[in-house]
C-alpha cells in the first residue's frame, strides 16, 4: 500500500523514521494530497538542493504570505530580507556580505572562547543530575552567537524570546496564535537593533557581526539598515537553535546506542566524523523547502513549475542507497556528507561553527564523565515540525 505523508499524522509522531522508510520505499517523489511534494531520498533531496529552478522566495507566494499575515505584515516584511529567502544574484550578494565573518580563520579564532565558555558552564553543572539543554547545550550557542552578533549580554534573553517567536515562520504550518507572536516579536527586535545600531555608527567599528555589517565591503556595497536588522534575527535564531538540537539529539543518539559512545571515549580521533555522522542521524533540522520556477524532473516525476517541495533531511540521512545499514550510529562513516546543513548555494554559512560548538561540548563531556546515564526515558521534543529538538535531556553524570 501507497504511504501518504501528512505532518499531522500521528504514526509521524510515533516513528518517523519507519514513515519515511515506508515512503522511501513505496513512492520517493510523493505528490502529497495536500498539495505539494515530498522528496525522502538522499541523492532526490540534493538534486533539488541544487537545482536553478527550486527557489527560496516563499515571502512572494501569496498564500505563504497570507497565513503568516499578509504581504505587507511585519514578519513577510522581514522574512523578505533574509538570506534564507533570496534566489540568484540577490542571495549571492547578500551570502558575500554577511560571509565576511563567518571565514574559517575567523571561526578558529572563537575556538579558546567557546572552550571558555563550555569548561565555566560545566563547572557551574557540576556532577550528578542535570539537565544538559538548560546546563549546557543552550547557554553555550546563545553566549557565542550573541558575541559573534555584538548583542550586549543584557539583551540576549530578550532577543532569544524574540527570535523564537519569529523563527515559526518557517514551519509548514502557522497557528493564529503564533501569527499574532511572530508579528508582535518582529517590530520589537526591529526597533531594539535599530535602536543599537544607531548607538555604534560614531563608535569606533568592533570586530562583531553587526559592526562589519554597517560597513561597506572593499566594493563599497553595504547591506541597508532593513537587510541588517532582518539577517541578524535570522542568524542570532538559527545561531543557537540548531546548535542545542545538534548537542542534545546527537547526546541522545550516543546514549542510544552505547557501542559508538563507547567507540567515541576509546578514540577521540574519532570527533570530526562523530559530529557529522550525529547530524545525519537525527539532524537538527527536519525538512526544506522550495518552490519550483519551472518544470523540473526529478526521479521518474516531473514537478511542475509553481509547485512547492518538501526536502526531508533526517529521511534521506536513513537511505540506505547512500549509507549501508542506515539505522546504526557508525562514527567512523566519512561518505557521503549529511545534508543535515543543507546543500548548493544555501549551504550553512554557520555549519562550522555549529559543528564546532558541538564538538567542543561532546569531548570536554567525555573527558570529564567516566558515567553518563540518560536519567528517563519520557522524553519530549519542541512543537517546530522544522527544527527537531528537545525540550530537556535529564542525564545523571559521574566522574
Amino acid at each position: 500500500m501507497t504511504a501518504t505523508f501528512d505532518l499531522n499524522d500521528p504514526a509521524l509522531a510515533a516513528d518517523r523514521f519507519g514513515y519515511y522508510r515506508r515512503l522511501r520505499e513505496t513512492d520517493p517523489v510523493h505528490r502529497s494530497p495536500f498539495g505539494y511534494w515530498v522528496l525522502t531520498r538522499y541523492d532526490d533531496v540534493d538534486a533539488l538542493l541544487r537545482a536553478p529552478s527550486a527557489s527560496s522566495n516563499f515571502p512572494a507566494d501569496p498564500g505563504w504570505a497570507m497565513v503568516r499575515g499578509g504581504p505587507t505584515c511585519p514578519v513577510v516584511k522581514s522574512t523578505s530580507k533574509w538570506m534564507l529567502m533570496q534566489d540568484g544574484q540577490a542571495h549571492r550578494r547578500m551570502r558575500r556580505l554577511i560571509a565576511r565573518v563567518f571565514t574559517p580563520r575567523n571561526i578558529d579564532r572563537m575556538r579558546p572562547r567557546i572552550q571558555q565558555v563550555v569548561d565555566r558552564l560545566i563547572d557551574e553543572m557540576g556532577d550528578g543530575p542535570v539537565d544538559l539543554i538548560a546546563g549546557l547545550a543552550l547557554p553555550m550557542p546563545i553566549l557565542v552567537v550573541g558575541e559573534l552578533l555584538g548583542i550586549p549580554p543584557q539583551d540576549r534573553a530578550r532577543c532569544r524570546d524574540w527570535t523564537d517567536k519569529v523563527g515559526y515562520v518557517i514551519d509548514p504550518g502557522v497557528t493564529p496564535q503564533r501569527r499574532i507572536a511572530m508579528n508582535k516579536a518582529e517590530p520589537e527586535f526591529r526597533a531594539y537593533l535599530l535602536e543599537l545600531m544607531d548607538s555604534r555608527r560614531d563608535a569606533d567599528p568592533e570586530h562583531d557581526l553587526l559592526s562589519v555589517l554597517m560597513q561597506a565591503d572593499a566594493d563599497g556595497e553595504k547591506l541597508t539598515d532593513e537587510e541588517i536588522v532582518a539577517n541578524i534575527l535570522l542568524i542570532f535564531n538559527a545561531g543557537h537553535e540548531t546548535t542545542v538540537n545538534l548537542i542534545a539529539n546527537g547526546m541522545l543518539a550516543l546514549l542510544q546506542q552505547p557501542e559508538a559512545l563507547a567507540a567515541l571515549r576509546a578514540d577521540p580521533g574519532l570527533m570530526g566524523t562523530a559530529v557529522e555522522e550525529l547530524s545525519r542521524f537525527d539532524p537538527p533540522v527536519q525538512l526544506a523547502a522550495r518552490i519550483m520556477t519551472e518544470d523540473t524532473p526529478i526521479g521518474d516525476k516531473l514537478i511542475p513549475a509553481g509547485d512547492t517541495v518538501l526536502v526531508l533531511f533526517d529521511a534521506a540521512g536513513r537511505d540506505p542507497a547512500r549509507y549501508p545499514d542506515p539505522d546504526r550510529l557508525d562514527l567512523s562513516r566519512t561518505d557521503p556528507k549529511s545534508l543535515a546543513f543543507s546543500s548548493g548555494n544555501h549551504y550553512c554559512l554557520g555549519a562550522v561553527l555549529g559543528k564546532l560548538e558541538a564538538s567542543t561540548v561532546f569531548t570536554e563531556l567525555l573527558a570529564r564523565y567516566s558515567h553518563i546515564d540518560l536519567a528517563t526515558d519520557d522524553l519530549h521534543w519542541h512543537s517546530h515540525f522544522n527544527l527537531r529538538g528537545l525540550t530537556e535531556l535529564p542525564l545523571h553524570l559521574s566522574r
